[in-house]
């Protein structure tokens, strides 16, 4: 049996439904936060996927880019998340329109 492109895309497609069930149905900030960040894998999956049947080397080069980007972006959500709970005692999603007071 050979592994096709429809398998990395059901793979794909399965792990960046999980990631939506995890924003939608969490309150936890840190939770949904790992919900974010496994929809953003599963879109790195199948850029991968389909550069490696499509023979060429643009989507493994924007999955770098967006790799570079989710590092920083986890810099900046990680203090967000300190800063919600130092100030609050908490990290509930409802929490986060209190930071503007």
């Amino acid at each position: 049996m050979t592994v096709g492109l429809a398998h990395y895309l059901t793979v794909s497609v399965v792990l960046f439904c999980l990631g939506l069930l995890g924003v939608i149905a969490r309150r936890n900030v840190v939770i949904v936060y790992m919900a974010l960040e496994l929809m953003l894998n599963a879109t790195n999956l199948a850029l991968v996927a389909f550069s490696r049947f499509n023979h060429n080397l643009e989507g493994q080069v924007m999955v770098f880019f967006i790799i570079t980007v989710a590092a920083a972006e986890v810099a900046v959500g990680l203090a967000l998340i300190v800063a919600l709970y130092r100030k609050r005692q908490t990290a509930h999603v409802e929490d986060l329109a209190s930071m503007r007071l």
